[in-house]
């Protein structure tokens, strides 16, 4: 694992841990889900 890689998944946590506490955590998890989605799509369109 580079530590590019290392770095983006521990900031990734803290702002997890981040939105818990500040109550956002579902806007969060939506955003992630949504992202995901639409790179599968795009991916299949350009392939």
């Amino acid at each position: 694992m580079s530590l590019k890689s290392k770095i983006y998944k521990m900031l990734r946590i803290w702002n997890d841990i981040d939105a818990i506490r500040k109550g956002r955590i579902g806007k969060r998890v939506g955003r992630r889900v949504v992202g995901r989605a639409s790179g599968k799509a795009i991916r299949k369109l350009f392939k």
